[in-house]
This record gives C-alpha cells, sequence and structure tokens, in this order.
C-alpha cells in the first residue's frame, strides 16, 4: 500500500510539474509574440520618430525644419502644418518631384516655402506669428517616419517707454516721490519688470494681445541709483535706462501738460505749418508782384512826361 500510493504520488508531482512547466512556456512565448507585435506596430506608426521638437524664432526670420536624414530613390515625403495636417510640401524622389503648395490654407506660405533636394529639410522665410503652430513631417520608404516641430513665432518687441505720471501735479495731495510709468503697446507673451540695478523690484506678465501693459515705479528725486525697464519674452529683451534727471522734474519746473499733451501739440503744429507757410508765401509773392507793377506804372508815367 505505501509503495502504490507513493508511485500516485510522483506521478502526480510530475503531472503538476509539467503542467508549469507548459503554461510558464506558454506565457514566455506569448510576451515574446506581444513585444514582437509591438515593435512591428512601432516601426509602421513611425512612435520612435513622432517626438515635439518645440523651435522658438523672431519674426521676419527664416526657419528650417530638418528631417535629420538622406534622401534616398524610394523616399516619399509629406510636410503638413496645422491641426488638419495640411499639406504644404511634398518630396517623391522616385519621380524626382519636389512640390510646393502655395494655395493651401488661402496662401499663407506663397513664395516663402524652400524644400532642400538632399535632405528634405523645409525652410520658411519672412516668417510671422501666423505661422505659429504644429508642423508634421511623414517619411515613407520600408518604413515610415514621423517627426513633430511645434513652432512658436514671436513678434520682435518694441522698446519700453519711461514717463511720469502726468496726473501727479495736478493731483491735490502733492507726492514727495516722483511717480513713473514703464509702459509699450500692442504686446503679447512677454513680462515686463523694473530693476535696481541688477536687483528685480517688480514684474508682470501677459500671454493675451495687450492694447498697453504699464508698470509703474516711485523713487525719490535725488535717488542716484540706476534704472531700467525691460521688456522679454523668451528669446530676446529690450530695455530702457531711466535718467531720473530728465524724466523727474519737479511739478514747480514743468508746464503741467502731460506727454500726450505735448504730441497732440505737435501734431497740430506739424498739420497747420505747411498750410501757415504757404498762405505767408502767397501773401509775400503777391506784395512782390504788386510792388513791381507799381514801379513799372511810376517809369511808364515819368517816360511819358519827358517826351512831352
Amino acid at each position: 500500500m505505501k509503495h502504490m500510493k507513493s508511485k500516485r504520488e510522483l506521478t502526480e508531482s510530475s503531472s503538476s510539474h509539467s503542467l508549469q512547466t507548459t503554461t510558464q512556456h506558454l506565457m514566455k512565448k506569448m510576451f515574446l509574440m506581444f513585444v514582437y507585435f509591438y515593435l512591428c506596430f512601432c516601426c509602421l506608426t513611425g512612435v520612435f520618430g513622432d517626438e515635439v521638437k518645440s523651435v522658438s524664432v523672431m519674426e521676419g526670420d527664416s526657419l528650417t525644419l530638418q528631417t535629420d536624414t538622406k534622401l534616398q530613390r524610394d523616399h516619399l515625403i509629406l510636410w503638413m502644418f496645422g491641426p488638419q495636417e495640411a499639406v504644404i510640401a511634398e518630396i517623391n524622389k522616385e519621380a524626382n518631384k519636389f512640390l510646393k503648395y502655395a494655395n493651401v490654407l488661402d496662401g499663407r506660405f506663397r513664395d516663402r516655402l524652400q524644400v532642400n533636394n538632399q535632405t528634405g529639410d523645409l525652410t520658411i522665410t519672412n516668417i510671422n506669428t501666423e505661422d505659429s503652430g504644429l508642423y508634421h513631417i511623414n517619411i515613407r520608404s520600408n518604413r515610415i517616419t514621423s517627426h513633430r516641430f511645434n513652432v512658436i513665432v514671436y513678434a520682435r518687441l518694441p522698446v519700453p517707454v519711461i514717463t511720469r505720471n502726468s496726473s501727479q501735479c495736478s493731483s491735490s495731495s502733492a507726492n514727495p516721490n516722483c511717480v513713473l510709468l514703464c509702459s509699450v503697446l500692442n504686446v503679447r507673451d512677454v513680462s515686463l519688470s523694473w530693476y535696481k540695478g541688477n536687483s528685480l523690484l517688480s514684474i508682470i506678465s501677459v500671454s493675451d494681445l495687450n492694447i498697453r501693459l504699464s508698470l509703474p515705479l516711485e523713487v525719490e528725486y535725488q535717488d542716484t541709483n540706476t534704472y531700467r525697464c525691460v521688456l522679454n519674452n523668451t528669446i530676446t529683451n529690450q530695455t530702457q535706462h531711466l535718467n531720473i534727471n530728465d524724466v523727474c522734474q519737479t511739478c514747480s519746473d514743468t508746464t503741467g501738460l502731460s506727454t500726450d499733451d505735448v504730441i497732440l501739440i505737435l501734431r497740430v503744429v506739424a498739420a497747420v505749418a505747411p498750410g501757415f507757410l504757404m498762405s505767408v508765401a502767397s501773401v509775400l509773392m503777391f506784395w512782390i508782384y504788386s510792388k513791381n507793377t507799381n514801379t513799372q506804372q511810376q517809369e511808364s508815367s515819368s517816360g511819358g512826361v519827358m517826351r512831352r
């Protein structure tokens, strides 16, 4: 009985081990098949090359988006732009065709696209803020490779303008300090900052288009520190240095006119001056003509009297 029981236990143990081995082998095979199909899927869809690269550029510059490849005989390349992935350029190396679609997107890229026939690189000339967005290149040969570029085009920055707060002198409560404003017009995705030496005093940022962006600063009239107002975005900046003696005159030294008032007066003078000068010139010419006419008449009369 013991012998028979031991034999049966041995058989059951062997069967259990065989089943476990088969299960492990099957799971390993399934895992390898999954990895294989996943790698095939990645190669077909171009997952390995489909990362998004961020690119920043200034308005008016030229931008080259690189394929990091050398064109082969069987290469077919499509350059696309925007969420609808409109095709803006095509390269068919086998057919020796290099096409630029100038009429897509209402002709946005007309006469501004260049395609390198050796690498497939795309160059956009005289780029503007409307060219910001997602660019997608699809390279097809024996497999498909993709690259995406998120392009951000920044407008050129104006130089900030520092003025004195025009309401300070007209206020009933006189401020012993000079109140300044650093301002810029029509900017987006920027920061405006005041610095005292190399120390940041204040900062304001804006993302959307703004009609006017201003940042105040209050200083003493006798302050000898150096101040500057800085406008910057991701790739560039513009700086305006403060001259306290020029901007911060005391209220008794000023005419009471704001900067806007002075600009308005200058515009009126510029508009009126040409007409005024023409009027003066006309009167002067009429006076000269009248004087010459009277002189000629007098000479003619004198000559007549002498002949008699």
